[in-house]
């Protein structure tokens, strides 16, 4: 088995840029999102543990950021729509009462740039729960600063690879996301040169065993009715058309740096067993709980300890079913995209990802069908052509795609749009 380089993620390595003995003091970036949500929980249970110093979220749910802070008495409150502080200020002050000071509020578009460059003395780890790619900004900043950086942010990774890699001290990287959270768990029962094979496991979401026939007419509300997690539209969508899954298995790549030959995806319903890892005398490890973000949200903010009943254990003395499927590449592509883009490395990711979230927002305006996502985003793909890659990737650079691939897909996805209206208009018409 040939070298590679050191992998972001490795359980056998720990970063501890404080090495503090009391609460470890913790930044959570998308505080009001489920994953913020979930660990704010998981922190109020444990306050002995864990200390919140500072909060972020977008601003859109004014009140229960300003709850969060009155909760876990932060220092900074950061929102990134600035039009929102006079009301969270107002907000604060609800909460707090007179007589007590209010956090500081940060805002502006950097503001959880900001905020996850708290200085080490208040500050241990920072969460990234930011959904999407303007979680890129953020992550550099916790990386460059010194913090260990628990990433549910996988798109930041994603669209940044080469720049994260470039910053990203040995074992500064604990993954959230509940698979890549399993693989870092299974991961610790071997040496790396032991490791045959990472398999990504996927729920199948709501159209699991369906043709691309089949997948023709699905609506929105079809799509949104995921039979295990509850998550926000854009994600439950990429559960959907399994893309999300293609992005696990490029993320799986950068933060193990094990070839993509060496990463399968299988189907497994149940959602109990999040990650595999096969090793080479054939010895399968798998990291199984009941689904429940608060485990993997644990394993980002605790490592090397596990903080006891963060999430439900399994109840043994019932009988249970588990069932693993091959994937169906033909219905579902993505995977097999995010595999070429992720091996064109460079701004091919970022395309991909843009393109797909311009796509996910257009099929839940009902202004594409669903199939006509993933047709979008490999159209994307293939015009975008060669990337810029290697060393010389810049934020900028990254930008710059995602803002092409934004504009392309729109544009391809008016196309569609007009091609369908004109068809059922011609459709009428020969009926009448």
């Amino acid at each position: 088995m040939s070298e590679s380089p050191a992998p972001l993620a490795d359980p056998h390595l720990v970063f501890d840029p404080v090495g503090t003995d009391g609460p470890r003091d913790i930044v959570i970036l998308g505080s009001t999102g489920s994953i913020g949500t979930q660990a704010i929980d998981l922190v109020l249970r444990n306050p002995d543990r864990f200390r919140v110093t500072a909060l972020s979220a977008a601003g859109g749910r004014v009140a229960l950021l300003a709850e969060q802070a009155r909760q876990l008495r932060v220092r900074t409150v950061a929102v990134a729509r600035e039009d929102v502080v006079p009301a969270l200020r107002e907000a604060l002050r609800e909460e707090y009462g007179t007589g007590e000071p209010l956090p500081e509020i940060v805002a502006g578009p950097d503001a959880a740039t900001q905020v996850a460059a708290t200085d080490s003395a208040h500050c241990h780890t920072v969460l990234n729960g930011i959904t999407g790619s303007i979680g890129l900004a953020p992550t550099l900043a916790a990386l460059e600063a010194g913090h260990t950086l628990a990433l549910a942010n996988k798109e930041s990774l994603i669209v940044g690879g080469p720049l994260v890699k470039a910053l990203a001290k040995p074992g500064q990287i604990i993954p959230v996301d509940s698979e890549h959270a399993a693989l870092f768990q299974a991961l610790a029962a071997g040496t790396r040169a032991d490791v045959r094979k990472l398999v990504v496991t996927a729920s199948g979401g709501p159209f699991r065993g369906r043709t691309k026939a089949d997948l023709a007419n699905v609506t929105p509300a079809d799509a949104l009715a995921h039979p295990t997690w509850a998550m926000g539209p854009v994600i439950t969508v990429n559960s959907a058309t399994l893309v999300n899954k293609g992005l696990e298995v490029i993320e799986a790549h950068l933060l193990y740096d094990i070839p993509f030959d060496r990463i399968e995806v299988v189907v497994h319903p149940q959602s109990y067993v999040h990650s595999m890892v096969e090793f080479t005398d054939g010895s399968t490890i798998a990291q199984a709980t009941p689904p429940d973000m608060r485990g993997p949200i644990a394993i980002g903010l605790g490592w090397p300890e596990r903080v006891p009943d963060a999430a439900p254990a399994f109840d043994w003395s019932k009988a249970s079913t588990w069932e693993f499927f091959p994937l169906d590449t033909e219905a579902f592509p993505s995977v097999g995209l995010a595999r070429h883009v992720g091996e064109l490395a460079g701004t091919a990711p970022a395309v991909f990802n843009a393109a797909n979230e311009e796509c996910v927002d257009a099929f839940l305006a009902g202004a594409l069908p669903f199939n006509g996502i993933m047709e979008t985003v490999t159209q994307v793909v293939a015009e975008h052509g060669t990337p810029r890659a290697g060393t010389s990737l810049t934020v900028a650079d990254v930008l710059e795609a995602e803002t092409w691939a934004r504009a392309r897909a729109r544009e391809l996805t008016a196309t569609t749009t007009s091609s369908a209206t004109t068809g059922n208009q011609t459709t009428a018409e020969a009926r009448a």
